[in-house]
């Protein structure tokens, strides 16, 4: 989906960003406190705004959109975004030294992008190289690499069924863990004392792979059912869910232990 948020880091520093018709759109108040160091980035950009105005004549906020972004509290936020043209304006504003490294950092993460678009491969080359810098082992890339597709399928099914807002994903995701886990994404990522970070990053082998099953028994559904529209995308991914929760049930009863755990990749020390 093109409105999920992405962390890249330039000096230890997180920059969220988003695809916004094939093109990487960054918050600005994360490229703000990333140049200047700000313990109030968001009245910076406030005060920065006023005084561009004021010396210049220009709105900075007409070269921005607002996006929805993932927040610390795991929750989407209409955010202020620009891209990387815009990116270069608004820096053009911000006396920092560390103006010119940025500015060579976004044109690379820019032109990234353009490569990935003409070539998907790279993306996912990226993706795994990235995940195996963090320390994660083969076994388990492979299944989340599988798992990226998997979602990307079931994704592209609601889009061509009938759910168009994030409100509708949310629901629908939220279906899905609630009868494959028995809680929802916000749910266990309080349950693993998670907040800005990816989910699914911190799930387990087990976790990773009744998350899966979940998602692809509901794609199934959808496509044998012919499904339209909201509710009967909803319904189906309860009883996609349940198909995952039921066997998730039974490994846990001869296991005798539960596989929704509070254990997160952060607690392991990789």
């Amino acid at each position: 989906m093109e409105n999920t948020t992405k962390i890249v880091l330039f000096k230890k520093k997180q920059v969220r960003k988003t695809l916004y018709n094939n093109e990487w759109w960054f918050s600005v108040v994360d490229v703000v406190e990333a140049l200047t160091d700000s313990p109030k980035p968001r009245d910076y950009w406030y005060v920065m705004k006023v005084r561009v105005k004021s010396e210049a004549g220009f709105e900075l906020s007409t070269i921005c959109r607002q996006l929805k972004l993932e927040s610390s509290d795991g929750k989407k936020y209409e955010t202020d975004c620009a891209d990387t043209e815009g990116i270069f304006r608004i820096i053009q504003s911000i006396p920092s030294p560390k103006a010119e490294p940025f500015k060579r950092w976004l044109a690379k993460v820019g032109y990234e992008r353009v490569q990935e678009i003409e070539n998907p491969e790279l993306a996912t080359k990226r993706t795994r190289i990235l995940y195996k810098l963090k320390g994660y082992s083969d076994d388990w890339i492979e299944k989340r690499m599988r798992g990226i597709v998997i979602r990307e399928e079931l994704t592209d099914e609601w889009k061509n069924r009938g759910a168009r807002e994030d409100k509708d994903y949310e629901i629908l995701t939220a279906e899905i863990s609630k009868a494959t886990f028995g809680v929802t994404p916000n749910e266990y990522k309080k349950l693993k004392g998670l907040k800005r970070q990816n989910l699914r990053d911190h799930m387990d082998d087990f976790e990773l792979i009744f998350n899966m099953l979940g998602e692809r028994a509901t794609t199934e559904i959808h496509r044998t059912e012919n499904s339209k529209g909201v509710p009967k995308l909803k319904s189906d991914a309860k009883a996609g869910g349940n198909i995952a929760g039921g066997a998730r049930k039974k490994l846990e009863k001869r296991l005798g232990r539960s596989i929704v755990t509070k254990s997160n990749f952060l607690k392991k020390g990789k």
